[in-house]
């Protein structure tokens, strides 16, 4: 749905002109995962499929909001009454942006809001941080606040942490706001340091396909919960802020004096290898060598991902080992996992076999149809008009 339909959307549903409309794209992540609760290294990049918002503010501390995406009406909160995990539904996203920009001292007096989206929901895409960074931009601008794009994603990310009750890292609320065209972004969590790296893969004859094995997750699941309490607990145990103080080249001194914790080492295991991997790919694509050398990292990620972190699932694991079969460069698990979606870096002229290879796998699996589409690096948040 594009802007003009949102917009004409919005004065369907209440009676005005909108002050404005805004869009937040999806994310993909080429490579670093889990470890952003960590204070590590990722490197996502905008997908063009977008959250699009028409807002207009009000001032007597009421918010309304909309999805044109589902079959329910107009959603109309106090603001004095929102308070952190008391809403299960949809609504809890813009919500809780709203509930954390007022509890940074801002002066939010309310909105209307009418959304869309064209960000898969649970694919491992980040379709919440969208939502949420879309409303967090346009209140920013209607409410002059004077926020910066990693500001925006810290408010986003509380709002995500406290108010929704999912333990994300910033790595998805960041992209979403940051990114920019033509580029991925080398992020580091700790400080929120940024570099944009070219990243022009179809320049060198290449794609990056993301494949939606359709299995939905949910971030504020207990398996996620449980593999970040174990990053901690080994962070604990090493005495040290965050595993991403672990250098590579200590990795193997670090799991001896974990001793028998052997969960914790498979977890140790995969984020200080992840953090490398990482660095590893962006020394490839600085360099500006042949982006072939990243396909093998990838692969490494996922086998870690699958095996130390375990949060893989039968569907990715096809995506995987069907794609790398029928000619892949390397494919990996993208997101947080439990389902979602995995990316597989291919020569152009494979893609057709290897989407073909794919859907046969899991129509051979008795699996639902996958979603197979061409990831091309996108603009972050931005208003539309």
């Amino acid at each position: 749905m594009g802007a003009q339909e949102v917009r004409e959307g919005f004065v369907r549903l209440y009676g005005a002109e909108p002050e404005g409309v805004w869009a937040a794209p999806g994310r993909v992540n080429l490579i670093g995962e889990h470890t952003d609760y960590n204070d590590g290294f990722v490197m996502p990049f905008a997908l063009p499929q977008i959250a699009v918002a028409a807002v207009s503010r009000r001032t007597d501390g009421v918010l309304r909001l909309h999805s044109a995406d589902l079959d329910s009406g107009v959603a109309e909160l106090r603001l004095d009454d929102l308070a952190p995990e008391s809403d299960g539904n949809w609504t809890a996203y813009p919500a809780g942006v709203v509930w954390a920009l007022r509890e940074a001292g801002h002066q939010v007096t309310g909105a209307d809001i009418h959304l869309s989206s064209t960000v898969p929901s649970g694919a491992g895409l980040s379709s919440s941080a969208a939502l949420e960074v879309v409303v967090a931009l346009a209140l920013n601008d209607l409410y002059d606040l004077g926020l910066q794009g990693w500001q925006l994603a810290r408010l986003c990310q509380r709002a995500e942490n406290v108010y929704v009750g999912a333990p994300t890292g910033i790595m998805d609320q960041t992209a979403s706001a940051c990114c920019e065209a033509g580029h991925a972004l080398f992020l580091d969590t700790r400080d929120l340091s940024q570099k944009q790296i070219p990243l022009d893969l179809a320049a060198e004859g290449l794609r990056l396909l993301v494949v939606d094995t359709q299995v939905t997750h949910a971030h504020s699941g207990g398996e996620y919960g449980k593999r970040r309490a174990g990053c901690e607990k080994g962070a604990a145990l090493l005495g040290v802020d965050a595993l991403r103080d672990i250098a590579y080249a200590d990795l193997d001194a670090a799991l001896d004096r974990l001793g028998d914790e052997e969960e914790v080492r498979r977890l140790v295991r995969h984020v200080v290898t992840e953090d490398q991997r990482v660095e590893q790919v962006v020394a490839l694509l600085e360099a500006g060598g042949d982006s072939r050398a990243v396909g093998p990292i990838l692969t490494a990620g996922h086998a870690s991902l699958r095996d130390d972190f375990r949060v893989s699932c039968p569907e990715l694991d096809l995506v995987v080992d069907t794609a790398l079969a029928h000619g892949a460069l390397g494919a990996r698990m993208t997101g947080g996992g439990f389902g979602g979606s995995a990316i597989v870096l291919a020569e152009a002229v494979d893609v057709e076999t290897l989407t073909k290879a794919v859907e046969e796998a899991f129509a051979a699996a008795g699996h639902k149809a996958p979603r197979v589409f061409e990831a091309v690096p996108a603009a972050g948040a931005r208003r539309l008009n």
